[in-house]
């Protein structure tokens, strides 16, 4: 259903709202660049936001263990400052860059994967990490972009008439999936797995994958994960403590026990932006994993809900750019894109609030950590690239003239001529 129509349906089933109003929704929904205005609005307003929290949440650990109380807002806004700007280059790449792009980044992804098995480093259990020197990365993270690229030119180069059969699922994109999946797993990072199975999907569904063949592949999937969680005992622990954390409020139901407590004192409108008391040593990864306790302490059910939305309308973006584009390589890459960005939320802020076992993954934008910020920020602005290429973007971009860094840069006579 297009977005005409679903404003239309809207104006037939919602009597309160004038038409008026219900006329000027649908002219919005149906202008040009509305995908490529939601995708940059949400992910400024989720940048911003992020900052802030990961401020307020880690200031207090970072004064103990540091002297600095803004020691890891410092290296966040450092990841923010080299991010940026990559997803302004991405922003205007053509769509062939991406393509090629998805070789390389998968075969470094590999790379990056294997010497986490040899050298990485292990923190709580998972072994994700290379240190090299005073920086250290992890390489599942960009695997997630890899996948996404190389999927999507794969099985758009098979495509013919806009179809995709089905056998040519199995080779190469089954195995090449397969060993990503298995080189992080033996990383024992579940979460991350479960993210890149997200993505398998997502390029599934959109080529039309029999059913019997996405249920099995589902079944499949399933059933690795709940052998994945059996050999592992922190991970039974973790599954188990889900059910009820309170019955071992102490051990191994803590973080997810004070995580509830964080988000039930906030009330409707938050304790205030700092005034968290749960990330004075009460919450574990309080900056990271577990940020959206913080961001309901502190903004409240209000701020919640709002974050919430932002995925939302980002997630609607990113489907509607999938489905307004005939290019089979964009529609696949954006609906995968879109699968591991609002799927990894999704499950984040399921943890948190107890619907779904602890997994370990960020909050896209918000959370703290460079390794992860990047590649969604190279996404993100490969999606705005895509957005341009929606029936009537071009134009009405050339109608909108140059903006504002064009301008200044005319100005200061570098960027051509001056706008009269």
């Amino acid at each position: 259903m297009t977005a005409q129509q679903t404003a239309q349906q809207a104006e037939e089933t919602a009597p309160g709202w004038s038409r008026t109003q219900l006329g000027a929704l649908r002219e919005l929904l149906g202008r040009p660049l509305t995908s490529y205005y939601l995708v940059l609005g949400c992910s400024a307003l989720l940048l911003t936001l992020g900052l802030m929290m990961v401020l307020s949440a880690s200031s207090i650990e970072a004064l103990q263990k540091t002297g600095n109380p803004f020691y890891w807002f410092l290296k966040q806004s450092m990841s923010v400052a080299i991010g940026l700007p990559l997803m302004w280059v991405c922003s205007r790449m053509p769509q062939r860059f991406f393509r090629l792009a998805g070789y390389p980044l998968m075969g470094i992804s590999i790379l990056g994967l294997l010497m986490v098995i040899f050298i990485g480093q292990e923190l709580l259990g998972a072994q994700r990490w290379i240190a090299i020197g005073p920086f250290s990365f992890q390489p599942s993270e960009p695997a997630k972009l890899g996948l996404v690229l190389w999927g999507a030119d794969l099985l758009a180069r098979k495509a013919r008439g806009g179809r995709i059969e089905w056998r040519h699922l199995l080779i190469p994109l089954m195995p090449g999936t397969a060993l990503i999946a298995v080189l992080v797993m033996l990383g024992r990072d579940l979460g991350t797995t479960l993210v890149l199975m997200l993505i398998f999907l997502a390029l599934l569904w959109v080529v039309g994958a029999p059913v019997r063949l996405f249920g099995g592949i589902l079944l499949l999937l399933v059933l690795a994960t709940v052998i994945m969680i059996m050999v592992e005992p922190y991970r039974v622990a973790r599954l188990t403590d889900f059910w009820d954390p309170w019955k071992d409020v102490h051990g191994a139901g803590w973080q997810a026990a004070q995580g509830q407590i964080a988000m039930g004192s906030g009330g409707w409108f938050g304790l205030g932006l700092g005034s968290s008391r749960q990330k004075w040593n009460w919450l574990p990864h309080a900056e990271s994993d577990f940020i959206f306790s913080i961001l309901g302490e502190e903004l409240g059910l209000m701020g919640t809900l709002v974050v919430v939305a932002l995925f939302g309308l980002f997630g609607y973006a990113g489907l509607r750019i999938a489905s307004r584009v005939d290019d089979p390589f964009i529609r696949l890459s954006s609906a995968a894109a879109v699968a591991w960005i609002a799927g990894q939320a999704i499950v984040n802020i399921g943890a948190v609030i107890g619907v779904f076992p602890i997994t370990g993954i960020p909050l896209p934008l918000v959370s703290y950590g460079g390794s992860a910020l990047l590649p969604t920020l190279a996404a993100l602005g490969m999606l705005l690239s895509f957005a341009k290429r929606e029936p009537g973007a071009a134009e009405a971009l050339a109608a909108r003239g140059p903006g504002p860094a064009a301008r200044a840069l005319s100005w200061l006579g570098l960027g051509g001529r001056p706008r009269r």
